[in-house]
């Protein structure tokens, strides 16, 4: 009897130890799990970055928008802009000579190619050189809106105002101030 009994306390003592093991085991397993998602959840977050971004489209007359950047993160909430940093553009229409454009930062618009370029914006086309701290390009609208501390200068001329539109098509600009009562102050340059 003792017998039996010492043997259903071992028998006892090896399920339990057993239960015991694969009950730690399994909380091991849940910690390395969780673990691994947290990883997992980190790499997604951070798989939003994207570098040396490019991007070209053309229209139907065969004019091209490249717009390239060093890196950008597609906007979490709204999946179809991409905020860019160190960003350059190029426009080249058929009848017309290259335009650049290139800032410290910029949104772009997968959908319809629209493009903000912010802070230290600088656009170059034939002799002139327009600078400013916004732009606003519209590639469906073929324009151009710089803003802030905006500067025009070229061989002969230097202007300064609140605002210069650009029509890409028809090459038309339209400079103004935001208050009727400033004017644009232009330099000739000798």
């Amino acid at each position: 009897m003792k017998k039996k009994f010492v043997l259903r306390i071992f028998f006892f003592i090896i399920i339990f130890f057993s239960l015991l093991f694969f009950f730690f085991k399994s909380k091991n397993k849940d910690v390395v799990i969780k673990q691994e998602e947290k990883v997992i959840e980190n790499k997604i977050e951070s798989s939003n970055i994207i570098k040396d971004v490019s991007y070209i489209s053309k229209d139907s007359r065969g004019n091209e928008y490249k717009l390239e950047a060093s890196e950008g993160i597609i906007d979490q909430k709204e999946n179809n802009y991409i905020s860019l940093t160190s960003v350059k553009g190029f426009i080249s229409l058929i009848d017309y000579n290259l335009i650049e454009i290139s800032s410290n930062f910029g949104k772009y618009n997968i959908n319809n190619y629209d493009t903000i370029f912010s802070e230290n914006v600088k656009i170059s086309y034939l002799d002139n050189v327009i600078k400013g701290e916004y732009l606003n390009f519209s590639w469906d609208k073929n324009l151009m809106i710089i803003k802030k501390n905006v500067v025009l200068k070229n061989d002969k001329t230097s202007l300064k105002a609140d605002v210069i539109e650009v029509d890409i098509t028809t090459k038309n600009i339209k400079i103004f101030m935001y208050e009727e009562n400033k004017k644009i102050n232009i330099k000739t340059l000798n």
